[in-house]
């Protein structure tokens, strides 16, 4: 009978064959988005399909059972925390959850949600819900069945989605952080509404030529850390990032000559995401080693070279006049002050991703709050408009005048991104509380971004969140790292370091 080590063997072995088949399917799903002809989508919906029938079946195989079994049976001989173990328990995690979907429906899904995409694109583009509706239909039925299928341990059908983007996280442990954070950010919100104080933002609508924000753009996200010789920036419809394999990670942006922020902090989230995944060890790749723990974890990462550097005054200290020689016309005139109180500045905004600091929590927990009942079957896809824009005057005051700025406006449900939404808002709190550990080790680090030096940072992370893989659970590794469980209390403590100064608070 073969050894332990025999079996671990062969099971990493089968891990990564499957790996590699489904970055095949990662790469389909990157040209769809970005270059893909409109008339292709019906082909490529077929292929994605066939693609994820395959990668299910090796997934699902009655040979990786028995592996894990076998090796369960026995003694590891590594720490129960260790890469050995962390690993034997992950792929038994995905064995188990995998095997409770049919082939069918993974097959269904991939095929649905590929032509989705392709229509919520000209939907967006025509303003027009109407012609989307077939398809959310079709994608909220599937989730629903996937839902039913996993199960959950709490009996909730929408908490069966969220564990697949945050393990073990539930709706009602997310709904209770989300309750105490909402309470602080609406606080804040008033307070600044209530200073007076104004930015002047239209120096941002000004003219920013295309190529000057790309090849810009392009310099802030290698200065942070994003390995241009092993990944691209190309644009799409929604900003994404796509990590296909070890040495090949792609972003997308948009770009608008009369809005700067846009493509830019676009490219900066993004860049964040590439930066985990450029930073995952690539001997590991196919293993649970080898990826990223959560989707809340990986939020957190794009989510602070966004906003906790990418808006701070330190970065724009070192990037302003390299800004002005880049874009001589619209910035020549603007001293860094302005320009930093203009990025920064707080008022409700129809587009999450167009959205500040402070109120960008609040479009989130619109949408888990409406994820929620659309998989319970209390909400009717028909009636998402309606309940979206109900809930947007509730939390941010004006109605969107149409769904483009509206229930429109993300890619995210036409691709069957159902429990994804609140991965966001846990990166936020994520992203404050792993900041503070890291000055804690590092230093000032607004002294290192004044000088252009975001090594440290980038290092940092790389070696206490990246390099460890799926080793440890999401919140656990938090935890291991700052010091803390999970808490909004951070990210509080940060908006309102923050914000204070900038409107006399």
């Amino acid at each position: 009978m073969p050894d332990t080590q025999t079996l671990y063997d062969r099971l990493l072995a089968d891990s990564r064959r499957t790996a590699l088949l489904a970055s095949c399917g990662g790469l389909l799903g990157w040209d769809e988005q970005t270059y893909l002809p409109p008339g292709g989508a019906a082909h490529r919906a077929e292929q994605s399909s066939l693609l994820a029938g395959l990668v299910h079946e090796w997934a699902t195989s009655p040979e990786r059972g028995e592996l894990l079994a076998k090796i369960e049976a026995e003694q590891l001989s590594d720490a129960p925390d260790g890469p050995m173990a962390a690993n034997v328990r992950e792929l038994r995690r995905d064995y188990d959850r995998a095997t409770k979907l049919s082939r069918r429906l993974v097959e269904e899904l991939s095929r649905v949600t590929s032509l989705a995409q392709q229509a919520w694109v000209q939907a967006r583009k025509q303003a027009d819900f109407k012609q989307f509706l077939p398809w959310l239909e079709q994608v909220v039925a599937l989730k629903r069945e996937e839902a039913q299928a996993l199960g959950s341990k709490t009996g909730v059908p929408y908490d069966a989605l969220l564990d697949q983007y945050e393990a073990d996280a539930t709706a009602a442990e997310v709904a209770r952080a989300f309750a105490s954070l909402r309470d602080e950010l609406v606080r804040l919100v008033n307070k600044i509404r209530d200073s007076g104080r104004v930015p002047d933002v239209s120096l941002l609508a000004r003219r920013y030529p295309i190529d000057a924000q790309r090849k810009f753009a392009t310099e802030a996200a290698r200065a942070i850390g994003f390995d241009l010789d092993s990944g691209r920036i190309d644009e799409a419809a929604h900003p994404f990032c796509s990590g296909i394999g070890p040495g090949d990670c792609r972003l997308t942006t948009r770009y608008d000559e009369h809005h700067f922020p846009g493509a830019f902090f676009g490219v900066l989230h993004e860049a964040g995401h590439g930066i985990y995944d450029q930073g995952l060890d690539p001997a590991q790749f196919g293993t649970p080693m080898g990826e990223s723990v959560s989707l809340g974890v990986h939020e957190s990462q794009s989510r602070m070279w966004e906003n906790r550097v990418g808006r701070s005054f330190a970065f724009w200290r070192h990037f302003h006049p390299r800004a002005q020689a880049a874009f001589p016309e619209a910035l020549s005139d603007v001293p860094l002050e302005d320009f930093h109180a203009a990025i920064n500045d707080v008022r409700p905004t129809f587009i999450r991703v167009e959205a500040d600091e402070v109120t960008y929590n609040l479009h989130i927990m619109l949408r888990f709050e409406l994820e929620q009942p659309l998989i319970s079957g209390d909400l009717s896809p028909a009636d998402v408009p309606a309940a979206w824009n109900e809930k947007f005057a509730a939390y941010l005051g004006p109605t969107p005048p149409s769904d483009v700025q509206g229930c429109l406006q993300d890619i995210h449900w036409s691709a069957g991104l159902i429990g994804y939404f609140p991965t966001y808002a846990l990166g936020n709190m994520y992203a404050a509380q792993l900041f503070d550990a890291a000055e804690r080790e590092l230093g000032d680090l607004d002294v290192q971004f004044a000088e252009g030096e975001f090594r440290p940072l980038t290092e940092w992370l790389s070696a206490n969140i990246h390099r460890r893989g799926r080793q440890f659970p999401p919140a656990r590794l938090l935890e291991l790292v700052t010091g803390e469980k999970p808490t909004h209390a951070a990210l509080v403590r940060q908006l309102r370091a923050k914000f204070a100064p900038l409107y006399g608070l």
